[in-house]
């Protein structure tokens, strides 16, 4: 749920913002300022509960702390890259495809009902995947509406 309210202020601030600066709305570039920075925001989950981030990972998954770091990583590098010009559609290309492999990850969470912030089997089960299924459709629309579609 935070990520999405991440996303909708931030786009709501960045179209206020491309408003007042430029003079009108700018939908699709406030649309990779918002996706940017709910990504950061995403990115930061990585490193601030990385045990229970790693806890979401299936037991085939190798070096599953170095994993949570690299997306993470990657998170970030996709958040900077929707804002270059040159590799803006090659880089949303890719947080598609990446938005859909991590999908089974959040699906494995929510089965084992992991809790990743406290790093527990407390968390919200299967309930959670009404919401998050269309909040990871709906991540890779945007991205593709404001990146590649632009």
């Amino acid at each position: 749920m935070k990520p999405f309210i991440v996303l909708i202020v931030a786009f709501g601030l960045s179209l206020l913002g491309t408003k007042f600066m430029m003079g009108n709305f700018e939908f699709a570039f406030s649309g990779r300022i918002a996706m940017s920075v709910m990504l950061i925001f995403t990115a930061f989950a990585h490193f601030a509960f990385t045990k229970g981030m790693a806890m979401m990972l299936p037991d085939f998954v190798p070096y599953k702390i170095e994993m949570v770091y690299l997306t993470g990583i990657m998170e970030i590098a996709f958040a900077i890259g929707l804002l270059i010009p040159g590799i803006r559609v090659m880089v949303a290309w890719l947080l598609i495809l990446f938005l859909i492999i991590v999908l089974p990850a959040n699906i494995y969470a929510s089965v084992k009902q992991i809790n990743y912030q406290n790093g527990s089997f407390d968390g919200n089960g299967l309930a959670y995947l009404w919401f998050r299924i269309p909040l990871q459709i709906l991540f890779i629309v945007w991205t593709y509406l404001s990146s590649v579609n632009a």
